[in-house]
């Protein structure tokens, strides 16, 4: 149990790793040349797709806790990282979108976690009515993220540990 608590762990992190990597290291400019719209709905469609696989995967596991974390560990970073692009094209796209610019990825992603942390905060704030828009959308989408979606992968992990306990052994 050490051994795949310590593995799952270092999935977990690395997840994060390469996930962060690719956001500030993947070619942003090449989702330029397609509507926002279009870009937002493909990636809530990979969202829904990769959290799923997860859920599945929990389901499958031998040990769901941990498969559990991990799953947070690719959706949470992945949903953050999703709209942080979305503002980071947004900027690009019209520099007038926020009361402060946002010029580098960076800045976008330290906007969208003070966004997902808390709605209070003064030092960029969104002005035009498509970026209040999506910042409403992902204020609302915040709260299903925290409270359902967390709440589905810790029952999809107890439903998998109450299932294997109630089987017989193999």
């Amino acid at each position: 149990m050490r051994r795949s608590v310590t593995w799952g762990i270092i999935r977990a992190i690395g997840t994060i790793i390469l996930l962060v990597g690719l956001y500030f290291l993947g070619p942003l400019d090449e989702a330029q040349k397609v509507p926002l719209p279009i870009s937002l709905a493909v990636a809530g469609v990979l969202l829904l797709a990769i959290s799923a696989l997860e859920i599945r995967a929990i389901t499958k596991s031998r040990h769901p806790e941990i498969r559990g974390v991990q799953a947070l560990a690719v959706t949470v970073p992945l949903y953050l990282l999703l709209f942080s692009s979305a503002y980071f094209l947004m900027a690009a796209d019209d520099p007038g979108s926020f009361e402060r610019e946002i010029v580098t990825r960076l800045d976008a992603l330290y906007y969208t976690v003070a966004v997902f942390a808390s709605v209070g905060f003064g030092d960029i704030a969104a002005l035009s009515q498509q970026t209040r828009m999506l910042v409403t959308i992902q204020m609302i989408l915040n709260l299903l993220v925290l409270g359902a979606g967390i709440r589905v992968f810790i029952g999809a992990a107890r439903r998998s540990r109450g299932a294997g306990r109630s089987s017989p052994p193999k």
